[in-house]
């Protein structure tokens, strides 16, 4: 059931930091899910430095947050990378 959750939260972290940084017309759904299951694990390693913990297994707000963050620093990378600049 972890699982199934944690690609539901993926997709919704990827698809509103997809949003954000101006890249929703680019990425499918596939690709939005893969964003925020990604970004979940970025975002987990930058907010332990911190002392925070959230985890896309169980819903929680704050997995939410902390995936988005993540996806959006994924993102912010690959724009980065691709275009030469972050937005």
């Amino acid at each position: 059931m972890g699982w199934i959750i944690a690609i539901i939260v993926g997709g919704i972290a990827g698809w509103l930091a997809s949003l954000v940084m101006n890249r929703d017309a680019s990425m499918g759904i596939f690709w939005n899910v893969v964003v925020g299951i990604v970004g979940s694990v970025i975002g987990n390693l930058i907010a332990n430095q911190f002392g925070w913990a959230g985890s896309i297994q169980e819903f929680s707000l704050t997995g939410l947050i902390i995936a988005f963050i993540g996806a959006v620093v994924l993102l912010a990378i690959v724009n980065l990378i691709q275009r030469g600049r972050v937005r």
